[in-house]
C-alpha cells in the first residue's frame, strides 16, 4: 500500500486532470460556433461534474492535513494529456470539438486507471473507481453526440 505522501500525490494528480478538464470545456464553450450553441449545456454539465469530483478529492487531501495542488501544470506523474485538449481546439466545428473532447476524456480515463493501479487505501480506491465510472459515462455521452453529428 502506498504511503500517505504518495497517496496525496496521486490525488493531487487527479485534481489537476479535473482542473484541466474544467479549463478544456471552458475553452470549448468559448470556441463554439453560434450554430453549435446547443452543446453549451453539456459542456457546463461536465465542468460542474469535474468541480464536484475535485471537491471530493480535495476533502481527502485536506483530511490528511496536506495541501491541494490547484494548478493545471504538468507536475504530476499521472496527469498529462488533458492539456493537449486545450491545444487542439482549432477546428471550430462540431467534429473537431468532439474529437478533442473524446481525446481528453480518454486521457482522463487513463489517468484514473493508472491511479487505480497505485495500490492505494481501499476507501481511496472506491472513490477513484466511482469517479472513473462517472467520467466514463461522460465519455459515452460525448461519443453518442459525435455519432449523431456524423449521421
Amino acid at each position: 500500500m502506498k504511503n500517505s505522501s504518495e497517496t496525496i500525490e496521486v490525488l493531487n494528480d487527479l485534481v489537476q486532470i479535473n482542473n484541466d478538464r474544467i479549463e478544456g470545456y471552458e475553452k470549448a464553450i468559448k470556441e463554439l460556433p453560434k450554430e453549435d450553441e446547443e452543446l453549451k449545456p453539456l459542456f457546463i454539465e461536465f465542468i460542474e461534474q469535474s468541480q464536484d469530483i475535485k471537491e471530493d478529492l480535495e476533502k481527502e487531501i485536506q483530511s490528511s492535513g496536506d495541501k491541494v495542488n490547484e494548478s493545471t501544470t504538468t507536475s504530476g506523474k499521472i496527469h498529462r494529456a488533458w492539456m493537449d485538449l486545450k491545444a487542439t481546439f482549432t477546428g471550430h466545428n462540431k467534429e473537431g470539438i468532439f474529437g478533442s473532447c473524446i481525446f481528453g476524456e480518454e486521457a482522463a480515463q487513463k489517468a484514473y486507471a493508472d491511479a487505480l493501479d497505485e495500490n492505494l487505501p481501499e476507501h481511496i480506491n472506491q472513490l477513484i473507481s466511482q469517479q472513473k465510472m462517472a467520467l466514463s459515462a461522460s465519455l459515452d455521452e460525448i461519443r453518442t453526440f459525435k455519432d449523431q453529428v456524423a449521421r
